[in-house]
């Protein structure tokens, strides 16, 4: 960023500016004029004509300070040598100089100042006491000081309210882009407690359906058996769809329903095994882990229960689980090929990706692949550490 670059002015903010300058140099002008008359007798043309007119060449000039601000601040302090009114156009240039902050430019037309303001006898012939020199030198040394000193604290000022501005803007961007990354992490979220709560109950309610379909020989009783499974599974995932509609119309201090862990898997293995599938569970875990642990446990079963019923209806699908604290949990889904040929369901793969993410975030790892007798394996990996050493650290 260019700190030279002053804010642009209004026409108002313009005029005031040079109509200061000019009420600065009228008494200075008017001084010399009573001195001129009193020790002359007449002003003269240049006092009355002359001066006033380069007076107002150098005001016109200020106009282009900003633009060209060393040589119009020069120009103005070697024109004041000439005009006793051009005194505050003078004084405008130096501050506004004086603004950018570069003490050699600033020092070189305070300078020239000061000169010029020792040349003035040559304009005006006043007789002068042999004693006043310090007098005329100190008083437009004093006075370029001043100028000076204001152009500075002025050009403090702007970079201060140019860095708080700046600090606010990227403040502002800032919030923006964490309340974007805020709703693309909830609409996440929404999306893997959908996909969670309905894929499964789906897939469990379209293979019951599919059966129903396919199957021409079946008896009464199982095609009842069919039905009011299907029934039931469209009811439950309509239950659980309005508990998820619930927790996003919820206050939010108000907390959310428990999530299910490691003691619901034999539930939901059982409600695979009323909708059909052939489910095998085999359980070596030795204690209970953490909820993160536990829920996401119940997720990749889940997962891998859904990918069974949607890819391979009616095929063997073994589930294992074993660990103990201070070690890991290990999870084990695997589903043989399918039994017969089934239509493709649709295709997502985003079950597998939400999956992933929770695996991570749980610190763990995630694995999933086909296996050479054209089933399928879903494993994980996740770190179960020992509480009772977690407090004695």
């Amino acid at each position: 960023m260019n700190t030279d670059v002053a804010p642009r002015l209004g026409w108002w903010q313009q005029t005031w500016r040079l109509g200061a300058a000019a009420a600065v140099g009228v008494p200075l002008w008017l001084s010399v004029g009573v001195l001129v008359q009193g020790q002359t007798g007449e002003t003269g043309a240049w006092f009355l004509i002359g001066d006033p007119l380069v007076a107002l060449g150098c005001l016109t000039a200020v106009l282009w300070r900003r633009r060209f601000p060393l040589a119009v601040a020069v120009a103005v302090a070697i024109a004041s040598t000439a005009s006793a009114l051009a005194i505050g156009a003078a004084f405008l240039a130096l501050v506004s100089l004086s603004t950018r902050r570069r003490p050699v430019e600033s020092g070189v037309v305070a300078l020239a100042l000061v000169t010029a303001s020792q040349l003035t006898g040559g304009v005006y012939p006043v007789e002068r006491s042999p004693g006043s020199w310090w007098i005329e030198l100190t008083v437009p040394a004093l006075t370029a000081g001043i100028a000076v000193a204001m152009g500075m604290a002025i050009g403090a000022r702007r970079v201060e309210v140019r860095s708080l501005r700046d600090r606010a803007e990227s403040a502002e961007r800032e919030q923006t882009a964490r309340a974007a990354q805020a709703r693309t992490l909830e609409r996440n979220r929404i999306a893997r407690e959908m996909h969670d709560v309905l894929a499964h109950r789906i897939s469990l309610v379209a293979m019951q359906a599919g059966v129903l379909d396919h199957r021409g020989d079946l008896t009464a009783e199982e095609n009842r058996v069919l039905v009011r499974g299907i029934a039931d599974g469209s009811h439950q995932a309509l239950e659980e769809l309005r508990d998820v509609l619930g927790v996003l119309r919820a206050d939010p201090g108000r907390p959310e329903p428990p999530q299910p862990s490691l003691d619901r898997i034999p539930d939901l293995v059982a409600d695979a095994r009323a909708s059909g599938l052939d489910v095998t569970l085999t359980t070596a875990v030795a204690g209970t882990p953490s909820d993160v642990v536990g829920r996401t446990c119940y997720r990749i079963v889940q997962e891998g229960l859904t990918n069974a019923a949607k890819h391979a209806p009616g095929a063997p699908v073994r589930i294992t689980l074993r660990g103990a604290a201070g070690d890991s949990l290990d999870v084990s889904v695997h589903n043989s090929p399918a039994t017969g040929a089934t239509a493709p369901p649709p295709a997502s793969g985003f079950g597998l990706l939400g999956l992933t993410e929770r695996v991570e975030l749980a610190g763990g790892e995630l694995d999933h692949r086909p296996t050479p007798d054209k089933g399928y394996l879903l494993t994980a990996r996740l770190p179960w550490p020992d509480p009772t050493h977690e407090k004695r650290a």
